[in-house]
């Protein structure tokens, strides 16, 4: 399935909306999961520099992914598919 990035606001120094965000995120997806709808959320990365939030949902639709940010009540900005990749695991030589 693919991931989902919900772009949020979020000021620099909210340190408890960012955990009451992160938990209300897990719940939303856990309430859509029961009710047979396949999404689970991921994490979140916080750019406070830029004062932006963005939740990670892996979901099956772009649809999915918004009915979990709004049970979550992120008030997102715009929520776009994202693809990720590991690095090649590289070997280290002692010599």
């Amino acid at each position: 399935m693919p991931s989902y990035l919900v772009e949020t606001f979020l000021a620099r120094c909210d340190a408890d909306v960012h955990a009451a965000g992160v938990d209300r995120a897990r719940a939303g997806a856990e309430t859509l999961s029961r009710t047979g709808v396949r999404v689970e959320f991921e994490g979140v990365i916080h750019v406070p520099e830029d004062e932006t939030c963005f939740f990670v949902f892996v979901a099956e639709s772009t649809a999915d992914a918004a009915r979990a940010a709004r049970l979550a009540q992120l008030d997102p900005v715009r929520i776009v598919e994202a693809v990720t990749s590991q690095p090649a695991q590289r070997e280290w030589n002692d010599d």
